[in-house]
């Protein structure tokens, strides 16, 4: 069974379409990063699936579930982590996920809850008013993860997190997929999306331009990939731009980088040196990133 599912999405605003004919699939079990512009429609996708807004036209579909027609029985096996999400100031963080149980009718340990978000016990007793933003970020955080949702929705999760409190969330989404959850990550910072993702699917202008996974959008925009070989002496003569897929090549003192726009042909350039008569010592390789690919499909390339 797919997780989500959208047939020809579309919602207009007055003249402005924020979705744009949509069709959408991410499949169960899986991290799927959901990726965008600003005003690329990433928000108002997520408010249909959550009911939060109704379609102009068009179907979705989550758990197996219309989103429209069946939005209580799918907000049931839901955890949803918005963005702008609020607390309520004067209850402790331990109420929060308190609340969370009832409402999910739940059985989850309050302060279990709380130390896997990384809240300290004396934390969970006070009122989440006087959280910092990052403290803030993993109490919702764990409030949708409360009763082991079907399906997480997290919208830009690791906001005001600092690098070790990101590292801890990306830990926590690939526990809930190994149990089984599909989470639907969306999110504007592009290294959390690459590292934890399995598939990733770009909107820009309201339509979904790319899906795949991080190899495959690499491959379908042809981007290319480097790579350097530390020799002990750099060889006297050495052609490599004959190669196929080279489309580039670089020296230095005792090193040689090479672009390549083929994958195969890094294989190629490691043979050549060998055979000009280098020694070969070290070889890095680096792919195109994310940010890379997310210019090059929603054309800020160009």
């Amino acid at each position: 069974m797919t997780a989500i599912r959208t047939e020809r999405l579309t919602k207009r605003f007055g003249g402005l379409t924020a979705v744009d004919d949509l069709d959408l699939t991410v499949q169960e079990g899986e991290v799927f990063g959901f990726l965008g512009p600003n005003g690329a429609g990433k928000s108002t996708t997520i408010n249909v699936l959550l009911d939060f807004v109704r379609p102009t036209a068009g179907t979705a579909t989550v758990l197996g579930r219309d989103a429209q027609a069946e939005s209580t029985a799918v907000r049931e096996r839901l955890g949803v982590l918005p963005e702008g999400f609020d607390l309520y100031d004067r209850l402790s963080g331990r109420a929060h996920i308190d609340l969370a149980v009832d409402l999910k009718d739940a059985d989850d340990d309050p302060d279990a809850v709380l130390e896997r978000v990384g809240l300290a016990p004396e934390a969970g007793g006070r009122s989440a008013g006087g959280y910092s933003q990052g403290m803030r970020q993993r109490l919702a955080l764990g409030m949708a993860l409360v009763g082991e949702p079907d399906l997480l929705v997290l919208d830009e999760p690791t906001n005001g997190l600092d690098p070790n409190g990101a590292r801890e969330m990306r830990a926590i989404v690939r526990e809930e997929a190994d149990r089984g959850a599909t989470v639907f990550f969306s999110s504007h910072i592009l290294d959390q999306v690459q590292a934890v993702c399995d598939r990733v699917g770009i909107i820009d202008g309201g339509s979904l331009v790319a899906v795949d996974t991080i190899d495959g959008l690499r491959a379908e925009v042809g981007t290319a990939a480097t790579i350097t070989l530390e020799v002990d002496a750099l060889p006297t003569e050495l052609h490599l731009t004959e190669l196929e897929g080279v489309s580039g090549v670089a020296f230095g003192e005792a090193s040689v980088t090479a672009t390549c726009t083929d994958p195969a042909a890094k294989v190629a350039v490691v043979d050549r040196v060998r055979e000009a008569g280098g020694t070969v010592q070290d070889i890095t390789t680096s792919e195109a990133s994310l940010e890379e690919l997310f210019a090059a499909y929603t054309g800020e390339r160009r």
